[in-house]
This record gives structure tokens, sequence and C-alpha cells, in this order.
């Protein structure tokens, strides 16, 4: 029976996760959630795992007296202590530069890593890969996008040799709530109009990502570590109806796209089951009977009708414009893209500055840095500290 641990079990990627899993072939031995403790205490007697770790050290203790038999850990700690733990593959769902250092942890442990987690190869690309190859594992996508592009590349030797058979790599993007949108009219969005995405159910911060194209660029800068392509080979398309999910051109002149509709769970499936594909088998979070692809909604190409695509607008969305400019230059601006936009997001959030501010302030931010190497996972926690700390003093 397969063992696997997840990072940010009450998250959707998490909670999707949870919901697919077929306990008669998986067991879940760590879980590790931050704040939703109603949420994890339910999934902590439903799939009974060996060890958890939540953010607060007063919920720890909590948990610790309600399961005295369950090893609790908390914070940064715990979440190296569920890395670490004794698993064949760790599910990284967490959102932000927390996510780091557990997965180079998990990674050096020598197990394959189903990875939802952005902030992972866009900061610690990398130094990442080397441990990927010196380890000899294997890192499973999550992102719809990557899966795609994963799937599209069939085989190891495809994806080992992805260099010297891909003339490009066609990334696609539903364009968000936005699309088409002047930046005059991006000066008027609001929170909640942001948080409104046409596809997609996901978390705020990437909803919001979303929103400003800066997680299409962070998808850019983690398809070159995946894929090992050139900056050059990755184009991207908006594709408003988000069937084709991504797709590959190769050297030959032929593509091959994959498609589906919107649906989390299918990529989760096909990296828990290392490609194997499965129905997909649900339970819901307050019942334990299983059902075949509960909830899923089938392709209709004739429903459908027209899949489209159209250049995404640089000028107007500048957060991808950045992510391909951040990559080009290399060394620390990856990084420090990645924590500048986490924090301006959080004040954006937080109602404290304007959806248009988020572009414009990173901008500002990333024209002032001055690029350093970052060669240990402890270099980029600082900086990332370090530039968090700037934005929430407006240091920039």
């Amino acid at each position: 029976m397969k063992k696997i641990s997840i990072l940010g079990s009450t998250g959707s990627i998490g909670r999707q996760t949870l919901d697919i899993i077929n306990k008669d072939e998986i067991e879940v031995v760590a879980l590790a959630c931050g704040k939703n403790i109603d949420l994890f205490s339910k999934q902590i007697e439903r799939f009974a795992p060996q060890i958890v770790s939540v953010e607060r050290e007063e919920d720890a203790k909590a948990l610790e007296t309600k399961y005295p038999n369950l090893e609790v850990f908390w914070g940064e700690e715990g979440l190296n202590a569920v890395a670490e733990c004794d698993a064949d593959l760790m599910i990284n769902a967490i959102m932000g530069m927390v996510g780091l250092e557990p997965t180079y942890k998990a990674i050096i442990s020598g197990k394959d890593i189903a990875l939802a987690n952005k902030e992972t190869l866009v900061a610690g690309g990398e130094i990442i890969m080397k441990a990927v190859q010196d380890k000899g594992i294997e890192i499973l996508p999550v992102d719809s996008e990557h899966s795609a592009i994963y799937q599209c590349l069939d085989t190891y030797k495809n994806r080992i040799n992805a260099e010297n058979i891909v003339r490009r790599i066609i990334l696609t993007a539903s364009g968000g709530p936005f699309r088409g949108y002047s930046l005059e009219e991006l000066q008027h969005v609001t929170l909640k109009d942001a948080l409104n995405h046409p596809n997609w159910s996901m978390g705020k911060k990437i909803t919001v990502d979303s929103a400003t194209m800066m997680n299409k660029g962070l998808e850019v800068i983690e398809a070159k570590w995946l894929f090992d392509v050139d900056l050059y080979k990755i184009d991207v398309h908006v594709h408003p109806q988000s069937i084709v999910h991504s797709a590959v051109e190769f050297i030959d002149g032929s593509i091959i796209a994959q498609m589906g509709m919107p649906d989390m769970r299918v990529p989760i499936s096909y990296a828990i089951n290392y490609g194997e594909r499965k129905k997909i088998i649900s339970a819901s979070e307050d019942s334990m009977e299983l059902e075949d692809n509960k909830g899923m909604k089938f392709t209709d190409l004739f429903e459908i009708g027209n899949l489209t695509f159209e250049k995404p607008d640089m000028s107007v969305f500048k957060c991808l414009a950045f992510a391909y400019a951040a990559l080009e230059e290399g060394k620390s601006y990856p990084a420090v893209l990645n924590s500048a936009n986490e924090a301006l997001v959080d004040l954006f959030l937080n109602e404290k500055i304007q959806f248009i501010d988020i572009q414009n302030n990173l901008e500002s931010f990333l024209d002032k840095h001055e690029p350093v190497g970052l060669k240990t996972i402890d270099e980029i926690k600082e900086m990332d500290r370090e530039v968090k700390e700037r934005i929430r003093r407006r240091l920039w």
C-alpha cells in the first residue's frame, strides 16, 4: 500500500486530494494544516494519520489532549516533521514560501513530490532540481497546466529530453475575471471582483494571482525548471474556455494537447497515482461513502462549440512580463518577485492597497532590486523575510 503525507490538507488542493483517496490503496500517514482545526479534526478521525502538524502551538496542545496517541507538531518544525516522515509521496499543497523548505527536506529524505506549491520552484528552482537529480526522485506536478505538459510529454524519456524534442510549450491561461480590461479599468477593480474567477475554484491568494496574471508568470518559471526548457520556448496563450489545459509543440511540427473540463481532482489523481488513469472515486468530508466520478462533468465538445486563443496583453497585465524578465535576469530576481508579490497580495486581501497597486508597486520594487546569488534554502528564506518586511513597511 502506498503511503502519503499531505501539507495543506485543509486548503483547496488538500481537501480535494483527501476527497479522492481510496483507503484500500493509499494510507495517509501524516497531515499538516494551518488554522482550520475543526476540519482538521474530521480529517484526523477519518484517515487516522500517525503524525500531524498545525500552525499554532495552542492548537497543537489541544490536539495532543484530544488525540493522546497522535504525534503532534506545530510551526515550521512541524512541517518539516511531516515532510521527513516515512512516506512514499508527499503532496505539497501549501500556499506561499513556507512550502519551500519542507519540499527540500522531503526530497533529501528520498520521497517523490506531488507539487502544488508554486513558490518551491519559483524561488528555489535551481537548488530543488539539483536535489531531485541527486536523489533520483520524481516531481509530479499538480497544477493543471504543468500536469497537462507532463502528460503531453508522455514518457520519462521525453521528459528528460524535452529541450531537444520540444519546439514550444503552450501554457494556457483563462485570462481571469479581467480579460480584455484596460489599465484604466483595472484602476476600479474591487477585492470582490478579483476573487470572482470565471472557471476555477481556488484559494484567495491564487485567485488574485490569476486576476493579475502573476499566477501564469509563476507557472512560466515553474515550467522552465520542471521541464528544463529555454525561457523562449514557453508561450502563454489566453484560452477563456479553460478546456485545453496546456499543449506541447514538438520539433516535427506536431502538437499534443491535454483537454478536459476544469476539475482539479483530475491532475491530483494523475499525480498521486503516478500517471495511472483511474476513475475519480470521491467521498464528501461528511461521508465515508465512495462514489465513482462524483460531481464529474465530462467534456462535450458539441456543447462547448468553440475553443479560442488570444495573446496576453503584457502592457496591461504587467505581472506576466515581470515574471519573464525575472527569469531572464536570474539570480535572486525570481525569489524576490515571488516574495514581493506574496506580500502585496496580502496587503490587497486586507484592503490596504488597490488591485492596480500590486503590479505598480511590484514594478517599483523590482526596479530597485540589486540581484545576488542565492545558493541555499536558508539564504532564500532570509531574502524572503527581508523583502516582505520592506513591503509591509512600504520601503521601496
